[in-house]
């Protein structure tokens, strides 16, 4: 178990790096190619909020071209039959969505729901392009830069439709999952998803909504040893919509801190990513351990509070059950049920 531990949290780490590189290396052609994708996501879900009588159920109509989050158009003949998922967070809002049958394939890291641990392994972080390709999927989906550029390239090449997103925020997230109905004719399936993530998005933002500008907690966030969000992401957002001031928003997307400037920063509310063992020491440990930092209003008042990880760091259908959480975590008393 330990040793399981010790490799959970290296892959973490792996993945912000991977995160981090695939966002730094050409933010300006990344932010034009997402705000394209964008207003292409925007209006597929409009024209397929626009389809149909009222009362009827909504259908795709065939053939139907999209843009993915980076850009890159895809064109879809029919609904696909056969769908491979390569990160967890597309795994889940397939699920969600009701396309358990069409599953052929999902990652090594994909574990919810259980039907997922069922279904066939396509790799981790290094894709077993092998298996991809045996599995004949009419479409695969990806989430932001997980995957290298050249499997991805692999794929394309070979004629598979490959879809990536990459949301930075709880909207762009039930936007993602509209268009994923969108393209496999389960719009009425999303819809209803994305009601209850909206309900639950509405639940927090009226909780908080009393508290004043001046009496906002400062949180801070460790989701790997050393490394923590600051603004672009929608870890960062999730602080800002549960009513808290993230402490490292004067950074972009995902970075290692630096020790001191979150001791000055003094934050209120110091949230972990609670599976998260290095060491045989787990992150609040880590973190209360370090030179200065019992000196933190967070640590000196007991506020270090751990989380699940994937309702942290999965931009699928439960981000806003993880929303709920952080909100819970900063301002308990306002959210009683």
């Amino acid at each position: 178990m330990k040793n399981w531990r010790k490799i959970w949290a290296a892959a973490l780490l792996t993945l912000v790096i991977m995160v981090v590189a695939g966002c730094g290396t050409n933010d300006s052609t990344n932010n034009a190619a997402n705000g394209a994708a964008n207003n292409s996501t925007n209006q597929a879900v409009e024209q397929s909020n626009n389809s149909g009588n009222a009362g009827e159920a909504q259908h795709t109509a065939y053939p139907l071209t999209v843009k993915d989050d980076f850009g890159t158009e895809v064109t879809f003949d029919a609904a696909p039959q056969k769908i491979v998922s390569l990160s967890p967070s597309e795994t889940e809002g397939l699920f969600a969505i009701g396309l358990d049958e069409q599953i052929v394939g999902v990652s090594d890291n994909d574990d919810y729901p259980e039907a997922a641990l069922s279904k066939p392994k396509m790799g981790g972080f290094q894709v077993n392009v092998e298996s991809v390709v045996a599995a004949e999927p009419d479409l695969v989906v990806v989430t932001g830069t997980m995957i290298k550029e050249e499997t991805i390239k692999s794929l394309t090449d070979l004629g598979i439709k490959v879809f990536k997103s990459n949301p930075k925020t709880v909207n762009n997230v039930m936007d993602h999952i509209k268009m994923i109905g969108q393209i496999t004719d389960h719009q009425a399936e999303a819809e209803q998803v994305v009601k209850q993530m909206q309900d639950e998005l509405n639940q927090v933002t009226e909780a908080v909504k009393s508290v004043k500008e001046e009496d906002k907690k400062k949180v801070y966030i460790e989701f790997s040893p050393g490394w923590t969000v600051g603004k672009g992401e929608f870890m960062d957002e999730m602080i800002t919509l549960a009513g808290g001031v993230n402490v490292a928003s004067d950074i972009e997307g995902w970075s290692q801190i630096n020790e001191e400037n979150i001791i000055k920063a003094n934050p209120d509310v110091i949230l972990y990513a609670k599976s998260v063992i290095e060491n045989d020491k787990t992150l609040a440990e880590i973190v209360k351990g370090r030179s200065g930092w019992d000196q933190i209003t967070a640590v000196k008042n007991d506020q270090v509070i751990g989380l699940d990880d994937n309702l942290l760091s999965r931009p699928g259908p439960r981000v806003t059950q993880g929303l709920i959480e952080v909100a819970k975590a900063i301002y308990p008393e306002l959210m009683q049920p």
